[in-house]
């Protein structure tokens, strides 16, 4: 087991169910015999959970490291993005004069919580190898002592595998133990239309007898040989299946993240898809709530970021790691002249994107302006 797993309980009991993949097929119907042991997801062991009490953190926050936008970068943060643009001219944002930059500063603050569930499911497989059903007495471990490595943190992945002493050797229900099925194409008669007269026993153009069927109007059934059975799909002929307990590990990184208010002529969505200036990180197995960030909002949403959390995922799952991060991400109003009137653009992120509100030299050929 990983350390550092929080999680209460589940509840409640799972169907049986079919899927096919990789060779391993889950069972709809095992029968009275099994259905004493049913499916049903996992509870995380007791005693684990992490106690998020009243701890609260205050470190201090670093002053800005990124220099303030010059007017030279800014010009040239345009030219890229007016290049980038066949219907946006290139002479306007040459020759514009600006008349001021406004740096504002929002900030993004994101809670990773990764965390690691698990289900346990009936699959079964042919059964090829005699002996190797469980003895009886001989129980199986509980589904959290079964030992999996866990995958680099904070990537979501799911993991199948049995679990050991599960299985039970059971007679093939699609075949009932006979190794073969009744053929779907010729219900088992061993013989189906002709394909050549389509039942007609004469051949459609020349109105002579079908040589294929003799003139009977069916010929042997191609798809079983005419054996009216063929080999049984589910069992593959062994008469018999394995049936295990199978556990579906997932781990998944959930992400909170929220950011502070922005000038509302700017779309807040577009700073997803930048970079900002890393100025807090805390990782541990459980993080608590920031307080006195200069921000005000950003101290709230750390607050609801873990009780959300907690309240979603310490009773389904157990929580692995925590990590949350401050990032202060700059936005600059670039505000500027041209023919004699006043126009804006916005600079954004590490990477000085552009977002443009009106710019002067435009054709309309429907180019987006982000």
């Amino acid at each position: 087991m990983s350390r550092g797993s929080t999680g209460t309980g589940w509840a409640g009991r799972s169907s049986w169910r079919w899927c096919r993949g990789l060779g391993v097929q889950c069972a709809a119907v095992l029968g009275a015999a099994l259905a004493a042991t049913g499916a049903k997801p996992v509870a995380p062991p007791l005693g684990l959970a992490g106690e998020l009490g009243q701890q609260r953190i205050s470190p201090p926050f670093p002053q800005p490291s990124v220099p303030p936008l010059t007017e030279a970068a800014a010009r040239r943060a345009l030219l890229r993005f007016v290049a980038a643009r066949r219907c946006y001219g290139s002479r306007a944002a040459a020759e514009l004069v600006i008349r001021e930059l406004r740096p504002r500063v929002t900030y993004r603050y994101r809670l990773e919580t990764f965390s690691e569930s698990r289900l346990s499911e009936w699959a079964f497989e042919p059964f090829t190898k005699p002996g190797a059903s469980r003895p009886p007495g001989d129980v199986p471990p509980d589904l959290w002592d079964v030992e999996v490595g866990v995958p680099p943190l904070f990537q979501g992945q799911t993991r199948r595998c049995r679990v050991p002493r599960s299985a039970l050797v059971r007679e093939c229900h699609r075949c009932h133990g006979r190794g073969r099925s009744q053929c779907g194409m010729c219900h088992g008669a061993g013989r189906a239309r002709c394909v050549t007269c389509r039942g007609s026993r004469r051949r459609l153009k020349q109105q002579k007898r079908c040589q294929l069927c003799s003139g009977t109007g069916r010929s042997r059934c191609s798809t079983c040989s005419g054996r009216g059975s063929k080999t049984c799909t589910t069992c593959q002929g062994e008469k018999k299946l394995r049936h295990f307990r199978q556990l579906v590990i997932t781990w998944r990184n959930n992400v909170f993240e929220f950011v502070s208010e922005h000038h509302p002529n700017f779309p807040g969505e577009l700073l997803s898809k930048v970079s900002g200036e890393n100025i807090f990180k805390d990782e541990n197995l459980v993080v608590y709530p920031i307080v006195d960030f200069p921000e005000p909002a950003i101290s709230r949403a750390s607050r609801r970021a873990i009780a959300e959390h907690s309240a979603a995922f310490a009773s389904s799952s157990r929580i692995l790691r925590q990590r949350q991060t401050v990032e202060r991400i700059p936005i600059t109003e670039v505000h500027y002249q041209y023919s004699g009137k006043p126009y804006l653009y916005y600079i954004y992120g590490l990477e000085n994107k552009v977002y443009v509100l009106d710019y002067p030299e435009r054709c309309c050929c429907g180019c987006t302006i982000v």
